[in-house]
């Protein structure tokens, strides 16, 4: 019923159940709004009351303390000689008095609390910034949701719009492009103006650039993959996959061979460019989250006291952690669920997760996420511009005008600086900052880490993929399980072993080398647990599945499949008893098929029995071989050293950061950071997926075809050149150390007959000293001698 739909009835169809959709969220979406709006009404009257009542009781108490005190000084100088009756009478008196004076301070002190403004920032100041890190916790936790799942998506990505690894790298990279379009411009003029209305303006702009992204799946038609297996009204008609064009053969209507369907005419779909939206989507969060950690930053380091600040920013990272963890185990479960899901037939799909046509729900965790961010804006706009300073005795809110870059400007408000003055200052002080030998090699490890770090975070599900032939939710799971936990164990640890053990900068350097050293070493172990090529006839091995061959379109094609007219387009694997996967049924040479959907069986394939003992089955099933079982061992080693290479890594990343801000003055503290970020992503985050997903597609075997040709999605890989890949960089370091080494021995070379000859002179120094003590009557004319003599080594 579905298969007979046209695309323009798909898409309105998706379109309906996305306005629907977009419904309900508006919906929730200002009901959120009048919630908040209300709680947050309802708790300022309440720290209303609260403190009228408890300045109310302090007064009172003061008031009858000094009434007290000048009742009794009144008492003590009366005469003895009063009577106790008119004493008493004069006692109630006096303190009737005291308590309407009490409740006239106390009305007094009410209305002052209520008229005062100043008073009433003063009593919520507290409440409001942890209202505020609260709420910028939960906006971190959904940013980092977000980035996390669009990388558990990669692959899915790739396959539901043909695209190689090259474009995806690029479609990942919009985001770092997106975030330094407008990162000086907000983290500068940012400051002057209202931050927590920017860092909701910010979450909100992360929200639409997400649900861009996952409305896009509404605006194309059903996913189609190829096969030669169409939706048939009768199951028990048999799919003869090889046909002889030149022999009459009856075969039902509904069957259809892509290279008959593409010989009617080639029409452009209509998603072949769809991916654009996927590019903006990304890029406009990334424009979006440029204000949430520098503003948000700068407000608490603002306005909370100096030995909490470091607290509440630590809160923040944790929490953020949190956030990876979520995004991975969401995309693991969105990878599970069918593409279409609830627009199709689950039992007309013919292939599986672990197989390479498959494509998850992608769309589905950016509309979550993107609700996640829409709520998380929404505190932001019902907090104050800025607030009265912990600690601070005069509770008077710090003015905007005196907010710069996060801090109190040192300078006058009435002072200008102008932007030549500026430019004037920063170029010397760039200067100074490159110069620095400590701080440029350490930013040349930053670039190089974090490129490693992107590109690994990147295609790592999708080399646990290809490599050990798990599927993209699993991979996903355990990276969000394992690898996850392992780094933020690992960054908490580094820090505190930093704070135990109080290491300088030399010692911080020092183990952040180590731990960098180490985790090099275990990764080099993680390319000796691979899997073998899965034996693929006319991929990976011959059709007698006694050798390895190098890939050509001819070699898809062997004597018992000549016949057939297959296509070398075509790509819907089958797996035959022997655990060797043909390309297709019509590259298995079989002639009729039983069963419908997952469960068809193709019998009389004739290639089977030319790498299978005579006499056994020639039949074969959909989808691919298993791994050999020697795999799931060297799996399991894998994740082992992943997650012990992830946590030693991490060991050093707080020591590394911290030996940056130290190893220079603290007037350049704040342009070294700015610097270090706009480099690592410029350098790192763009152009790291970009070339990693071009290292990849350059192992692919077997492309896909798009309907008017081209190249799509890569459907198998050489998994012996996808590892051996990363030998590139371990190569180029190798040199890159090899040539520091000897320019080190070089340099040292040159200074050892200086070292030796002052070592000479430092002996014959010694030497005279002995003497002269030695001698209690030295001659002139010897001293002489030698102090000159001395003197010319000296010299030379």
């Amino acid at each position: 019923m579905l298969a007979s739909l046209t695309t323009s009835q798909i898409a309105a169809s998706k379109i309906r159940h996305m306005m629907t959709f977009l419904g309900l969220v508006t919906g929730l979406y200002f009901l959120t709004n009048v919630l908040w709006g209300f709680l947050y009404v309802k708790i300022i009257k309440r720290q209303k009351k609260l403190a009228l009542r408890k300045q109310a009781k302090d007064n009172a108490l003061e008031g009858n303390t000094q009434n007290n005190g000048r009742t009794n000084i009144s008492i003590s100088t009366n005469k003895e000689e009063e009577n106790k009756e008119k004493h008493r009478g004069g006692r109630q008196t006096q303190s009737q008095k005291m308590e309407e004076s009490s409740q006239d301070v106390s009305q007094m002190t009410s209305q002052q609390v209520l008229c005062d403004p100043t008073e009433r920032r003063s009593r919520k100041r507290l409440s409001t910034l942890k209202m505020f890190i609260i709420a910028l916790s939960f906006a971190y936790f959904s940013k980092a949701l977000t980035g996390t799942y669009m990388k558990s998506s990669i692959t899915q990505i790739e396959r539901r719009f043909d695209l190689s690894s090259t474009r995806v790298g690029l479609i990942d990279g919009s985001f770092e492009m997106g975030n330094l379009l407008f990162l000086a411009v907000v983290s500068h003029f940012g400051a002057q103006l209202h931050r927590p209305r920017l860092i909701a303006a910010g979450c909100l702009l992360m929200a639409v650039g997400a649900l861009l992204t996952g409305l896009t799946h509404f605006f194309m038609g059903f996913y189609k993959y190829d096969t030669v297996i169409q939706v048939l009204q009768n199951s028990n008609v048999s799919i003869p996959a090889c046909v002889n064009p030149l022999k009459t053969v009856d075969m039902p209507e509904i069957q259809i061979e892509p290279s008959v369907e593409d010989s009617k005419g080639c029409e452009r779909e209509s998603s072949s460019h769809m991916w654009i939206y996927v590019f903006l989507g990304n890029a406009l969060r990334g424009i979006g989250e440029t204000p949430v950690t520098p503003l948000g930053i700068s407000y608490i380091d603002d306005f909370a006291k100096e030995e909490n600040s470091p607290f509440y920013i630590a809160c923040l990272q944790t929490i953020t952690l949190l956030g990876p963890m979520f995004g991975f185990l969401l995309g693991s479960y969105c990878a599970k669920l069918y593409v279409d899901i609830g627009y199709v037939d689950m039992e007309s799909v013919t292939i599986t997760p672990k197989d390479s046509r498959w494509v998850g729900a992608w769309w589905l965790g950016f509309l979550v996420s993107s609700s996640l961010l829409l709520v998380s804006s929404i505190p932001f706009w019902f907090l104050p511009r800025s607030l009265p300073k912990q600690g601070d005795e005069t509770d008077k809110p710090t003015p905007p005008s005196l907010i710069l870059d996060g801090a109190e400007s040192a300078q006058s408000s009435n002072q200008t600086i102008k932007l030549t003055e500026i430019a004037k200052g920063f170029l010397p002080s760039l200067k100074r900052l490159l110069g620095t030998p400590a701080y440029f090699l350490l930013l040349c490890a930053a670039i190089l880490k974090f490129n490693s770090f992107i590109g690994l975070l990147t295609f790592k599900a999708k080399y646990m993929e290809q490599q050990f032939g798990q599927s993209a939710s699993r991979a996903n799971f355990l990276i969000g399980v394992l690898n996850l936990p392992a780094v933020a164990l690992g960054i908490f640890l580094g820090g505190l072993l930093m704070r135990r053990y109080k290491l300088s900068v030399v010692s911080g350097a020092q183990f952040s080398f180590a731990t960098s050293f180490m985790g090099y070493l275990l990764l080099l172990l993680q390319f000796g647990t691979k899997c073998d090529n899965r034996p693929v006839a006319g991929l990976t091995v011959s059709y007698n599945g006694t050798q390895s061959v190098s890939y050509n379109g001819e070699m898809l094609f062997s004597d018992c499949n000549r016949d057939c007219s297959c296509s070398p387009d075509e790509w819907d694997p089958v797996c035959s008893d022997s655990g060797i996967t043909y390309v297709s049924p019509c590259m298995a040479s079989c002639l009729n098929s039983s069963g419908h959907g997952k469960n068809t069986v193709f019998h009389n394939c004739s290639c089977v029995s030319t790498s299978y003992p005579p006499g056994s089955s020639m039949s074969v099933r959909l989808g691919q071989c298993p791994h050999a079982k020697d795999c799931s061992r060297s799996f399991t080693s894998y994740m082992a050293v992943s997650v012990l290479s992830s946590f030693i890594n991490s060991l050093g990343a707080t020591p590394g950061y911290m030996v940056i801000i130290r190893c220079i003055t603290p007037d350049l503290k704040s342009l070294a950071l700015g610097i270090q970020t706009l480099v690592t992503r410029t350098l790192g985050g763009i152009p790291a997926p970009v070339y990693f997903g071009a290292l990849i597609d350059s192992t692919c075997l077997k492309w896909s075809i798009k309907k008017c040709g081209g190249r799509g999605a890569c459907r198998i890989y050489d998994s012996n050149m996808y590892s051996g890949t990363s030998y590139f960089f371990m190569i180029a370091v190798i040199v890159l150390l090899k040539r520091q080494f000897w320019k080190s021995d070089r340099e040292t070379e040159l200074q050892q007959p200086r070292a030796s000859k002052e070592s000479g002179i430092m002996v014959q120094l010694d030497i005279q000293e002995k003497s002269s003590a030695g001698n209690t009557s030295p001659k002139p004319s010897s001293d002489k001698t030698d102090s000159t003599g001395v003197e010319k080594d000296l010299e030379g």
